[in-house]
């Protein structure tokens, strides 16, 4: 068990849960006291594959037995089959990669800034990017921005799902407009077709970058690899990381062909970018998102989602695949501790919002379950 002194010796920025987790396997994580979890938050859609999936791990432990880390000054063999596959998944692109969803964030701020000559970004009220200075100022929620700001200048707001304001905010000066297709921390929201549509209208009129954050819907969370294959809107970069190796850190910049040219060598870096190790995991993960895994994440998406909104407490559902929120009659953080009571994990994203979010092997037998403790918990 975690002892007052030990957790004294970390800084408290995040509201942690008063429990140890030790160990997990596929869909159950277990605590110190040697008590198991139905683990339906997979480390914030992160653990795609489930804890310690033979194929990742299998992957990255034979790496580990050959090569650690010999940094960007050299070429090695995990890296370029990861590229070879995002490459293949997104139909002709080149991958920056780094080590957090925020980095790559930042490499597509840089990337948009040097390709189009302009500085302004353009991004959604209530989205979350991440929280170093760049993503955070494109970051819409106000109380994770005023404690830091003066952030980065030359940054607009619009307003989700309404094209008039988009097209306000979008002017000559603009060379990023960023969003999420489902916005993750935000509260689960979807961004409709049309509105995607507006903004690939709207870059190409003005010669700006469109960037998808898929650093949360990415990588099968929606099914399918990238949520964006849902819609007709192609973009021009998108940023992926949590599920990209199941757990372990990664993160990537991908860039559409005919884009990435716009980087030149020691534009951008990373020290320990593209780990041999974390992209063994991540290329092992690619491999294992076959169009089965993918169709079976839609089909056990739209159980667990028709399930949530049978409950009485529950206003609304909202999301695509695995990536689930149920807005409530009541706070999300109670129902959270009241839940880890019985043996369950979920998360919220926003006051009244529960997120929901397990690993993507999940079976319908693990969804009744747990809609079963949800049911108990909100009667």
């Amino acid at each position: 068990m975690t002892t007052a002194v030990s957790q004294n010796a970390v800084l408290p920025l995040y509201p942690r849960q008063d429990v140890t987790l030790v160990a997990g396997q596929g869909t159950t994580v277990v605590d110190s006291d040697g008590r198991s979890y139905l683990d339906f938050l997979a480390g914030i859609a992160v653990v795609g594959l489930g804890h310690c999936h033979p194929v990742p791990l299998a992957a990255a432990s034979a790496q580990l037995e050959r090569l650690w880390h010999v940094s960007n000054l050299y070429w090695t063999e995990p890296m370029t089959a990861l590229a070879e596959r995002l490459s293949a998944r997104f139909g002709g692109a080149r991958a920056f990669f780094a080590n957090s969803g925020a980095e790559s964030i930042e490499a597509g701020l840089k990337l948009a800034r040097k390709a189009t000559g302009k500085p302004g970004v353009v991004a959604l009220h209530g989205s979350f990017h991440g929280r170093t200075l760049g993503a955070l100022s494109i970051t819409g929620q106000p109380e994770k921005r005023e404690a830091f700001e003066p952030l980065l200048p030359h940054v607009r707001f619009a307003e989700r799902n309404a094209t008039e304001s988009l097209e306000g905010a979008v002017d000559d000066e603009t060379g990023c407009i960023a969003l999420e297709p489902i916005q993750g921390e935000g509260g689960i929201h979807v961004l409709e077709p049309g509105f995607l549509g507006a903004a690939r209208r709207l870059a190409d009129e003005t010669g700006a970058l469109l960037l998808y954050d898929e650093i949360q819907t990415g990588v099968g969370r929606t099914g399918t690899f990238f949520a964006w294959e849902q819609t007709p809107v192609r973009p021009d970069a998108v940023t992926l990381a949590k599920g990209l190796a199941n757990g372990l850190p990664i993160g990537c910049l991908l860039v559409a062909d005919g884009v990435s040219d716009a980087f030149t060598i020691g534009d951008h870096g990373s020290t320990f970018g593209g780990n041999p190790v974390a992209c063994a995991a991540a290329t092992a993960v690619c491999d294992t998102l076959t169009d089965e895994l993918l169709a079976s994440v839609a089909q056990n998406g739209r159980l667990l989602a028709d399930g949530l909104a049978e409950l009485d407490a529950v206003r609304e559902v909202r999301g695509a695949g695995l990536l689930l929120g149920a807005e409530l009659d009541r706070p999300a953080a109670d129902v959270v501790d009241e839940c880890r009571a019985l043996g369950l994990l979920v998360g919220t994203a926003g006051d009244n919002v529960l997120r929901v979010t397990p690993p993507l092997v999940v079976t319908p037998p693990e969804i009744e379950t747990a809609l079963g403790i949800l049911e108990e918990v909100l009667a």
